[in-house]
């Protein structure tokens, strides 16, 4: 996780020759932070994840989730990047489908594993032509998980904290960012993804939003870490993830993708719950999984967070009926 150096200044002048800059986007929509100063008051703005759809039926099911939450008022809504870019155009087009058509602000998420510079900035500029301005930057996994080894395109950039600087300098764009509760599994040891994190701020990311965790407290220590290298960017918000579980096979693959732990005691209840047979008891483990998603909103609320992201799967049922117990239901 150790930075480059680079002596021959900016990443952005540094390939203003193999690439042309797109244009400024016409229309300004706000940024998450603005956004979330807006939405803050008597309650704690929440915001949801969604996937490119894989077919017409998944794209149903978004679309149900997005009007679903559109009454809610949520802060944001992002869009992922599928692993090795896989999922490109479904995400532009998705992103700007949501901000035409809805009242949601949509944040396209940013990957730069494999793509090379160029296709970066083609990228930015197909989503600067639909008037998405809020961009996730993220270095991505490979194709298959984090576990897997990682590969520079040869035209490509290595870290996060490059995309953020080469994003930053194609216009009035506002960047996020990723942050790892756990520390990222690639990461040499927790203060060195500490330091990661921080450049990535320095760089110019506004916020970030964390990788889904289940233990309060990794979390708080993530939030006590940052402000104490670096007070100024610890002021930055640092948007929890979490994930309602609704089911333990679900949740395991989620966990294995992205490097996450499932704390054993909370892996042995929903083991308990799912029961012995070859079909597990979903309901018993969606009982746990929603009560825990409360429990855990309930303490980070208390502790302050700027917002609430819910990771989705594109269902809008579980994280509604965590927003319920929370008190947040249609906006007036």
């Amino acid at each position: 996780m150790g930075r480059r150096t680079r002596a021959d200044g900016p990443l952005s002048a540094h390939y203003a020759v193999a690439v042309t800059s797109p244009a400024s986007p016409d229309r300004q929509a706000p940024s998450v932070v603005d956004r979330l100063r807006r939405t803050g008051g008597e309650r704690v703005p929440f915001s949801v994840e969604f996937y490119p759809p894989r077919d017409e039926a998944a794209e149903a099911r978004l679309w149900r989730a997005a009007r679903s939450f559109e009454q809610l008022n949520p802060a944001f809504v992002s869009v992922t990047y599928g692993a090795g870019g896989s999922t490109r155009d479904r995400t532009v087009r998705i992103v700007g489908q949501l901000a035409e058509e809805t009242t949601l602000l949509p944040v396209a998420h940013l990957t730069a594993v494999g793509h090379s510079v160029a296709e970066l900035r083609s990228l930015v500029g197909a989503f600067a032509d639909r008037g998405i301005t809020n961009l996730l930057a993220l270095r991505g996994d490979p194709e298959g998980g984090v576990h897997n080894e990682w590969v520079r395109h040869p035209e490509g950039l290595e870290y996060a904290v490059d995309l953020v600087e080469l994003i930053r300098g194609l216009g009035d764009f506002r960047v996020g960012v990723a942050s790892f509760p756990e520390g990222h599994p690639r990461a040499v040891d927790i203060e060195a993804d500490t330091a990661n994190l921080i450049a990535k701020l320095r760089a110019g990311a506004e916020y970030s939003i964390t990788q889904m965790f289940f233990d309060t407290d990794d979390y708080l220590r993530l939030r006590d870490r940052v402000v104490a290298a670096d007070p100024e960017q610890g002021a930055k918000p640092i948007i929890p993830g979490l994930m309602p579980i609704t089911s333990l096979r679900t949740v395991r693959r989620q966990v294995e993708l992205s490097g996450s732990q499932i704390p054993p005691a909370l892996l042995e209840r929903l083991t308990r719950a799912a029961g012995p047979g070859p079909e597990e008891n979903r309901d018993e483990v969606r009982k746990i999984g929603i009560e825990l998603a409360t429990e855990m909103s309930v303490r980070l609320i208390a502790e302050g967070v700027p917002c609430l992201h819910f990771c989705t799967l594109n269902f809008a049922r579980a994280t509604s009926e965590v927003l319920a117990n929370l008190g947040m239901t249609v906006a007036a």
